[in-house]
């Protein structure tokens, strides 16, 4: 079962079908999606979600819809990730464009953080982050989070990995 958190601003919940074409619009355009495994067809995005969802289910954690509490918008995705072959339980996030520059990624990356340290006990997470997103290293250094190296993620070429001791 996936639970649900807040911060003082967001409702970070379970992924619901209004969120469908939501998903399905952000990992179509290639722009928006080129830091999060790449542009996806509407049937690669609605199986990526689904495997989001699975994920909590296996794992007992996962990635939340995360919510505008007092709009009710959808703001974008964040939580924990640690897939079979995945080097460390990640923390990642990304929001829709209009809501950047909000502190919302912060805001949703520090609750996530929480969750991993008080629910999972977990004592240290990282965020594995494209050299080129800027954006996402700013999140990471506000979030406490301290560089420790590179590496060549999976198939997903060069990563910096920014470390969160919790």
């Amino acid at each position: 079962m996936i639970s649900s958190i807040e911060s003082p601003r967001l409702l970070l919940r379970p992924w619901e079908s209004r969120d469908v074409e939501i998903f399905i619009k952000f990992y179509n355009d290639k722009n928006l999606a080129r830091f999060v495994g790449g542009r996806k067809t509407p049937e690669e995005a609605w199986r990526h979600l689904a495997c989001l969802i699975g994920h909590w289910y296996l794992k007992g954690f996962g990635y939340w819809a995360v919510e505008e509490k007092t709009s009710g918008d959808f703001v974008g995705c964040c939580g924990l990730w640690y897939s079979q072959e995945w080097p460390e339980v990640e923390l990642g996030y990304w929001l829709l464009p209009q809501h950047m520059g909000k502190g919302f990624a912060t805001e949703a990356g520090m609750r996530s953080l929480q969750y991993a340290s008080s629910t999972l006990s977990l004592t240290s997470v990282v965020s594995y982050i494209d050299p080129a997103n800027e954006p996402s290293k700013k999140v990471a250094k506000r979030l406490g989070g301290t560089y420790e190296k590179t590496i060549d993620l999976l198939s997903f070429g060069l990563h910096e990995v920014y470390r969160y001791n919790l």
